[in-house]
């Protein structure tokens, strides 16, 4: 196994590993290289941010670098990475011609996060009142999207779900596809089964996900507005508490005590919060991706109701550990069921832990490791048959660069 590759991750975001399953993802990928002794560099040009990760505790150095700016060839040149990943498309657009021009054999890796053009196409059919099957797979959106994996040498996939869509609607060669999920290890849980708490010692339902996420939003608009005036009938003096990072005004203007809803915002300890629930709920209507917060109940022991875009990825509807039910009225009595039935409970949080082993790394990160070195121990072999690779190289990017140069040399006039 090669080690001591100089590896340069771009940023589309600081790591938030307790805000988003994104932020976890991102860690995971890091801590994984890290482990192979690879010199690593962080750079982002986003704004600092009070939860990101602390990476130079992981020996990742930090940058930040500029938009629309030369000076980001210079450092790529002077650095000449092994190897170069870029956070989501947006990132790859930004910045991957530059890698190419001066770092040529530098091999470019995408990682997805999620398919945003999906996550999109989802959003777009609910709100017109459509089924998420029912959503457009040929978007100008999905088109920059898959144009940005065509041109990377290897991209990585979280979902099983979106690595069969892109290889069997969107024809993109395996060769260059890898699945690597959101990984789960025992030792990112503090808790182990004989230590969680038990059935009697945990009380209320809990839900949590990132405010700024449109889907997480849509599902609290969802409990607030339909499923937790139903379910509280159902489990008289239960309680609802509901945290993520960000909530805004209108979030936490739906926190209401005498209903038991309880818009609680910022989780110190998501792991806690979700190991102290007796169920979680997950009424999401669109996304795409992983859902962290659906391993992380299963982490801790905890079961969970969610829909069919919830359980997407993750495990079949049908051995969801607890219920999937995208009708409400199944939902809420689902919920009903599994929060008062110990033995239901029980089983539902077996099947959580069984469910969870696919996830943990010694599961992908190997083959992750070994796909880097065989592509850069030979960069041409891999990518001589990429035949549409080379058709965007030749045709596309060219608005993206040149006016990305006009941006740069604009900007070099009023200094």
């Amino acid at each position: 196994m090669l080690s001591g590759l100089r590896i340069v991750i771009i940023g589309y975001v600081w790591p938030e590993p307790d805000s988003s399953a994104a932020g976890r993802n991102m860690l995971a990928l890091l801590t994984a290289m890290r482990e192979q002794d690879h010199d690593i560099i962080f750079m982002t040009a986003a704004t600092d941010s009070p939860h990101k990760a602390d990476l130079r505790a992981l020996n990742v150095a930090v940058e930040s670098v500029r938009l629309n700016c030369d000076s980001f060839n210079d450092r790529m040149a002077a650095l000449q990475p092994d190897v170069v990943v870029f956070d989501r498309y947006m990132t790859e657009e930004q910045f991957s011609w530059r890698v190419r021009e001066v770092c040529p054999a530098a091999i470019r890796i995408l990682n997805t996060e999620d398919l945003h053009s999906l996550r999109q196409s989802r959003w777009d059919a609910v709100r017109r009142g459509l089924h998420v099957d029912q959503a457009c797979k040929n978007t100008l959106l999905a088109q920059r999207e898959v144009a940005s994996i065509l041109r990377s040498d290897l991209t990585l996939v979280m979902s099983s779900a979106e690595y069969s869509l892109l290889t069997a609607y969107y024809q993109v060669p395996a060769a260059q596809l890898l699945y690597f999920p959101l990984l789960h290890s025992p030792k990112d849980c503090l808790s182990t089964p004989s230590t969680l708490p038990d059935y009697e010692q945990r009380r209320d339902f809990v839900s949590i996900g990132n405010f700024r996420h449109a889907p997480n939003w849509d599902a609290v608009l969802q409990l607030k507005q339909h499923i937790w005036p139903l379910l509280r009938k159902q489990v008289p003096g239960s309680q609802l508490r509901i945290y993520g990072a960000y909530p805004p005004k209108k979030a936490t203007q739906l926190h209401n005590p005498t209903q038991g809803f309880f818009v609680e915002g910022w989780a110190d300890d998501a792991e806690q919060v979700i190991s102290q629930a007796r169920v979680l709920l997950a009424p999401l209507r669109f996304g795409a991706g992983l859902k962290g917060k659906l391993l992380l109940a299963m982490e801790t022991g905890t079961p969970s109701v969610t829909t069919a875009i919830g359980a997407e990825g993750i495990a079949d509807t049908d051995k969801w550990p607890g219920a999937c039910q995208d009708n409400i009225d199944a939902f809420v009595k689902d919920a009903a069921t599994l929060y008062s039935d110990k033995l239901a409970w029980t089983t539902a949080q077996q099947a959580g832990f069984t469910c969870i082993k696919a996830f943990h790394p010694d599961a992908h990160v190997p083959l992750l490791l070994s796909t880097i070195q065989s592509l850069v121990t030979d960069p041409q072999t891999h990518r001589r048959p990429l035949f549409l690779q080379h058709l965007l190289w030749h045709h596309t990017l060219s608005s993206t660069k040149y006016m990305s140069q006009w941006i740069a040399a604009k900007n070099q006039q009023k200094l």
